[in-house]
């Protein structure tokens, strides 16, 4: 299986809506990010989010906002 770590997601199952909130609601991204927190393939779903450059939604606990940041400081530290 091409990304095997999607099957132990804790989102794995769960209604997808929950993870592509309101952008322009801050607080709208908790429940998502609140199953992320506890989830054991959290960092492999966000290196995969940030590789693929996923516009929308929850990923790896990050939001679109809070991946492009990592992205921006990854590239300075380059």
């Amino acid at each position: 299986m091409k990304h095997a770590w999607r099957a132990k997601a804790a989102c794995h199952g769960l209604d997808p809506t929950i993870f592509y909130p309101d952008p322009d609601d801050d607080t709208a991204a908790e429940p998502a990010k609140a199953i992320c927190a506890v989830c054991a393939v959290r960092e492999a779903c966000l290196e995969y989010a940030l590789g693929f450059r996923e516009k929308e939604g929850v990923w790896g606990g990050c939001t679109e906002r809070e991946r492009r940041r990592i992205i921006r400081q990854r590239r300075r530290s380059a």
